[in-house]
């Protein structure tokens, strides 16, 4: 079992950040966001909507995997 998840008052306070390849309006991305150990995602379009928070070191192998070509 996973403990200590961060809150929703932890992710809602969370500074939240888009890729560098996100497009210019802003509407075509994700944002990240890391709290304690974990990382943060939610819609760049829901800013006041859910996050999903994952452990960061699992969020970190999910980005390596993508710039090596795994997936």
């Amino acid at each position: 079992m996973i403990t200590n998840k961060p809150s929703a008052d932890e992710m809602a306070g969370a500074e939240f950040r888009k890729s560098s390849y996100s497009g210019g309006g802003g509407n075509e991305c994700v944002e990240v966001a890391h709290v304690r150990t974990w990382a943060c995602v939610r819609d760049s379009k829901l800013m006041n909507g859910p996050a999903v928070a994952v452990p960061a070191s699992a969020f970190a192998a999910v980005i390596d995997a993508v710039r090596s070509g795994t997936l």
